[in-house]
């Protein structure tokens, strides 16, 4: 079952910046970014033996592949997280 998209692309990459109606979104101040921090969880190194297909599927998708798996992993700890 797909749904197909409503949305007139071809207007929407027409705008530009000034065209976007940002009437009831908050302005972010200097001070904003001045005081933002960017947190990345800290990565580590591990060993992890995986099926060879597995490991092949996700390296032809092209480089990257460890980021693409460790996405996937996070998005199921999320899901699995919500449940309890």
């Amino acid at each position: 079952m797909t749904k197909t998209s409503q949305t007139d692309w071809g207007r929407l990459a027409e705008q530009t910046d000034d065209d976007i109606d940002k009437g009831d979104i908050a302005e972010l101040g200097e001070d904003f970014f001045r005081q933002a921090e960017l947190r990345v969880p800290a990565k580590q190194a591990v060993t992890i033996r995986l099926d060879t297909d597995v490991v092949a599927w996700f390296k032809e998708q092209g480089s990257g592949y460890q980021t693409r798996i460790n996405q996937l992993l996070r998005q199921y700890m999320q899901a699995q997280q919500r449940l309890r």
